[in-house]
This record gives C-alpha cells, structure tokens and sequence, in this order.
C-alpha cells in the first residue's frame, strides 16, 4: 500500500515521535526524492524535534541543511552578477520563485534547494538583455536551431543560458506562460507591480500576491511534477507568511488572479495546499476561488490525478494508477501550453526527427533542422 510518510509529517511534525527506524529509513528516501531534506532538518528544529532524530539517519538532514544554506547563498551572489551584467540595460530584473525568496530571506527559500535562476524583464529589452549576459560569460545551452527557434518564437523564455567559467543556469523569462497559452497574465503588469529588493539596484521581486500566483501556475501548468511536492511546500510557505503580514492578503489574491486571468491555477493551489498540507484558507476565500475551478465531472477527475501526481516520487508513495496519473497531466501541460495545430508537430519532430538527429551527429553528419532535411537524409540512407 502506499504510504506517504512525509506529508504526514510535514503537517504533524509530531508524528515523527512515533517512527520506528524502518519509517525513518524511508522517510529519508521519500524526503530525498522530493527535496525536501533541508526542510526538514528546520521542521524538526522549529518544533523542539531534532534530539528526537535518530543518529543513523541523523546526519542526511544535517548535510541537506549545510548544502541548502550554501546555495541560497550563492544564489543571493549570483542574482547580484546579473544585475552587474545587465546595469548598463537598464531595466528592472525581476527575480522569480527560489532567487526571489532567497533575496527576501522569505520562509519558503529554508532549506530549499536552487537549481537555477529565473529573471523577468521587458519583452521589448529581451535582446538588448541577451547581449549583455553573453558578454558576460552566459550563453545558450540549446544549440539545435529547432529549439532556438521553438523557444524564441513560442515559449515565454529564452533557452536556458548557462555560464560559463561558474556552470549556473539562468532562464530568462519575458512573461510566465507560453505566448500560445491558453491563460494570458500580462506580464507588464506583474513588472509594474514588483517591489524592489531592498539595498539592490535595478533587482526586484514580484508583489506577494503575484509571487503567490507565479508559484501556482509553474507548478499546475508544468508537466513533470516528479518535484511537485516541493513546489506545493512553497506555496504552503508563501500563503501562510504572506496572510499572516496582512490580513487582506487573501482578498487582495483572489482579486488578483481575476486581473491576471489565473483563476484556475489559484483554485488549484488553494485546493491542494490546503488538502495535503492543511494551509489555512478560510472557506469564503475558498467559495470565491471555486468559480475558477473545474466542473464537476473534471473537478473529480483532475482531483484524482492531482493527489497522486502531487505525492512524492518514490514507490512508497505509488499505486497502480500513478503512473497514468502523471502522464495525463504531462499530456494536459503541453495541450495548455500550445493549440494542436502547433502542438501535434512539435511532438512529431521531438519524437520522430530529434532521435534522428541525435544518431545523424554521432555518426559527424549535419545536424537535421527540418522536416524536409529530415526526409531527404531518409531515403538517402536507404539507398546507402
């Protein structure tokens, strides 16, 4: 039977008083493919535990702990040469989700992991940006010209850029969602909103309830949530500081997604927060972010897959309709993410012509970057 030990205890860290060495031991198992090591280790402390965590097992929490505390420092150094590289641009540089709460030093960013660095700016600038963090030392890890001009062309980025003397990653955002999305944020309203990072130049983070909102749709438009635990355990974070700060906040949230056309994505954030993690939503807030939510039929549907895709990625936590369950919502994320008309030949060419491609250059031929290219090294090879 699945057993998912740490969502459990990630709402009633008390819980772990009652763990025999063998829940310990998968525990950390569970913990580790999610991530959310480092949380933990704070967890227990917060709630007068970590003398209760057994030495065997002791030490992985403590090394997650040191780990995460270095990256959120250099990531706090790393947001700060970005904004050196792109001074002279002159443009704000909006940091989104790990960077953004790490700068803030936000309850979300303790004992979090970062991966990469997101920036927002000014689509008109995007150029303008790109040069400037080339000249830099940061340049594009996507050399296939179908992906550049998949990128370039359809999604909300530009490909992923990586340094390259330091080897960081950094996604340079001109909005949050694919331009073909079916939602549409306005991206210039979320720059105009942002609040500056205080003692930074030029750096800035997003307002709390378009962080909030950021957060929600990465994780609930996003395909592959292998690591979604961890994304709803930001959420939960950002929910609870934000509303405890203010007392209008959830209003203000609601109101929020309506301007931005993210009802969907909240309804879903404050469903599953609240669900697997016990985030305190009032019911109102809830009855006025149900609206945004699915129908009915879908609403039982989409529960079904949620709950499962949202579990931590071990077998523990598995059952006979996991699987199915996060590829469905890979197939939802790519359906939300372009129209079939643009989507069905995407998958076509990343299924049938990248593969080709990959054994085309192992082979020291031409890199295929066309349909038709495609096609003529087809039946050339078949005549060879």
């Amino acid at each position: 039977m699945a057993t998912d030990l740490l969502s459990e205890l990630l709402v009633n860290p008390k819980r772990a008083e009652t763990f025999s060495m063998q829940e310990w031991d998968l525990l950390v198992c569970q913990a580790g493919h999610a991530r959310l090591l480092g949380r933990l280790h704070h967890l227990f402390h917060a709630n007068g535990l970590g003398e209760k965590v057994p030495d065997p097992v002791r030490w992985h929490f403590e090394a997650a702990a040191r780990m995460t505390s270095r990256h959120k420092e250099s990531v706090k150094w790393e947001a700060v040469q970005i904004q050196r590289a792109l001074e002279k641009v002159g443009v704000p540089i909006v940091l989104l989700k790990g960077a953004a709460y790490a700068m803030c030093d936000l309850p979300a960013a303790t004992g979090r992991l970062f991966l990469d660095i997101d920036i927002l700016v000014p689509k008109p600038s995007l150029s303008e940006v790109e040069t400037a963090l080339n000249r830099s030392g940061w340049h594009a890890t996507h050399h296939d010209e179908y992906d550049q001009r998949y990128y370039r062309k359809w999604m909300h980025e530009l490909p992923p850029l990586k340094h390259l003397k330091r080897q960081t990653v950094l996604d340079v955002h001109h909005t949050i969602l694919p331009e073909t999305a079916r939602l549409t944020p306005d991206p210039h309203l979320m720059i105009l909103d942002s609040v500056p990072i205080e003692g930074e130049q030029d750096l800035y983070v997003l307002s709390p309830a378009d962080m909030v909102l950021h957060s929600a749709t990465h994780l609930f438009h996003d395909g592959e949530l292998e690591h979604g635990l961890r994304d709803l355990v930001d959420l939960d974070s950002l929910v609870r500081h934000f509303s405890e700060k203010d007392p209008q906040f959830f209003d203000s949230l609601v109101k929020r997604a309506g301007v931005m056309n993210l009802e969907r994505p909240l309804y879903y954030a404050l469903q599953y927060t609240n669900k697997i993690l016990n985030t305190p939503v009032p019911e109102d807030i809830m009855g006025k972010a149900k609206p945004g939510g699915p129908g009915l039929l879908l609403s039982g549907l989409m529960d079904s897959l949620f709950t499962r895709a949202l579990k931590p990625d071990h077998p523990s936590c598995e059952d006979g309709f996991t699987g199915i369950a996060r590829w469905m919502l890979y197939v939802r994320s790519h359906y939300l993410r372009m129209p079939p008309h643009l989507l069905i030949p995407h998958l076509l060419y990343k299924a049938v012509v990248t593969p080709y491609t990959e054994w085309r250059n192992a082979k020291d031929e031409k890199p295929v970057t066309n349909l038709n290219e495609f096609m003529k090294n087809i039946k050339a090879d078949k005549q060879l």
